[in-house]
């Protein structure tokens, strides 16, 4: 799954609570992102600045869905698990045994682990609790340019196909 279909295939509740965090604690990014979305749809930043808090996130999730927007969706979601939701992604990172700075990978191309310990992983990990987040961080670790393990794509897509 590359970035730009992880937001095509986000729920819309979900893509709500995405980016209310994201506007909370990363205005910046989310500011760049609206820009994006008006880009996309060729209208003036300004109309979607004057929507709704649910109707910008809207409308940033449909423009982000867009293969061309695949570079900004997967900054926008790295820069979420890393500015708003990192003890996820430390619980994820320490769990599967790669090396971290505060949630930064030490190796900018790891290795995927043996299969049987990542699927092990994985489902400790999603069994942790009901959080969306858990598995929207699997797709999104995945998704990354540097990441290139299709156990775990597999492993996703299982896990997507199951819910």
């Amino acid at each position: 799954m590359r970035p730009h279909e992880i937001f095509a295939a986000m729920p819309p509740e979900h893509g709500q609570v995405f980016f209310a965090t994201l506007a909370e604690q990363c205005p910046a990014l989310f500011t760049q992102a609206v820009h994006a979305a008006a880009a996309a749809m060729k209208s003036r930043p300004q109309y979607l600045f004057r929507q709704p808090l649910e109707k910008r996130g809207a409308a940033v999730r449909r423009a982000l869905a867009r293969v061309a927007s695949g570079p900004i969706a997967e900054e926008i979601l790295a820069t979420y698990f890393l500015e708003c939701r990192k003890e996820v992604l430390v619980a994820w990172l320490d769990g599967i045994g790669l090396e971290h700075e505060d949630g930064v990978l030490k190796d900018e191309s790891p290795a995927c682990p043996e299969e049987k310990k990542l699927a092990k992983q994985v489902k400790a990990f999603l069994g942790k609790d009901d959080d969306p987040d858990r598995a929207l961080l699997l797709a999104a670790f995945a998704a990354q340019s540097a990441i290139d393990w299709p156990a775990l794509d597999a492993l996703v897509e299982a896990s997507r196909a199951s819910a």
